[in-house]
């Protein structure tokens, strides 16, 4: 199984008590969720890699590209990896805390972060860029996308899918109805209409497996549309159910839905 370890090794969960309990939730509680990285889940939790190795995909379009734009680039984690950056590299950030560790980490690839919010325009004039990239982004804005593309232009994004971490979202939540959003045959229905062809679609079900409760509690305040909010103290009797749970049945099992879809502009 091919693993991304979420950057510290710490103890796996033990002796079911209150007071191991509670370690493992203010622990987690306390720790800082800037970024786009998961290094502090180490030795806590791991999650399956989507077979198509996103990273790889880009730094080879990368190398080839005069411009390009990473949307949503979170703390610049993927771009910063990318060997043969483009001449003109740009990305866009709406969380402010994001925006300063991605200015700090994409300084090695000569990146321009630009800070954005999530319902306004691309600030780029049009034809700018002749590849855009995105890595889960909150939502793809078709009509921007083609519009900052140039003609013959690439978009390339690895997206959220429908019921993702269903299984963790219904341990806090109870049972939920069937999703509505996230679907692959959405984006394909979306990108058509904003004139883009679809080149590449591809699907991925990742077993996502949690050690202890500590490492549930960081994911949730980091990936925040698991559990719209979620607090610690809002969501405690759940917490201290899951944790009775791993300590008797063993490490908590759910899984991530990924697509990766790829567009051209005619």
């Amino acid at each position: 199984m091919r693993c991304q370890r979420w950057g510290r090794p710490a103890r796996l969960a033990g002796v079911d008590t209150e007071r191991d309990v509670e370690d493992l939730i203010a622990e987690a509680a306390a720790a800082p969720v800037d970024g786009w990285g998961f290094d502090w889940l180490a030795g806590r939790a791991t999650e399956e890699r989507p077979p198509w190795g996103y990273a790889g995909l880009v730094a080879k379009r990368m190398a080839h590209a005069d411009a390009a734009l990473d949307v949503d680039t979170g703390g610049g984690e993927v771009l910063a990896e990318v060997p043969r950056p483009p001449r003109l590299l740009t990305a866009t950030e709406g969380w402010p805390p994001n925006v300063v560790v991605a200015r700090r980490t994409l300084r090695r690839v000569g990146a321009t972060v630009v800070a954005v919010t999530s319902d306004a325009p691309l600030p780029f004039r049009d034809a700018s860029f002749e590849l855009v990239v995105s890595r889960h982004p909150v939502r793809t804005d078709w009509a921007e996308t083609a519009r900052v593309l140039r003609p013959g232009g690439t978009f390339l994004s690895q997206q959220i899918g429908a019921g993702t971490m269903r299984e963790l979202s219904e341990a806090m939540l109870g049972p939920l109805p069937p999703p509505a959003q996230r679907h692959p045959e959405e984006a394909v229905t979306a990108a058509r209409a904003a004139g883009l062809t679809v080149v590449d679609l591809r699907r991925a079900t990742l077993r996502a497996v949690f050690h202890d409760v500590g490492a549930v509690v960081w994911f949730l305040r980091k990936v925040v549309w698991t559990v719209p909010g979620f607090t610690v103290d809002r969501y405690r009797p759940q917490l201290l159910a899951l944790h009775h749970r791993i300590t008797t049945e063993g490490p908590f099992l759910a899984h991530a839905q990924r697509f990766l879809i790829e567009t051209t502009k005619p």
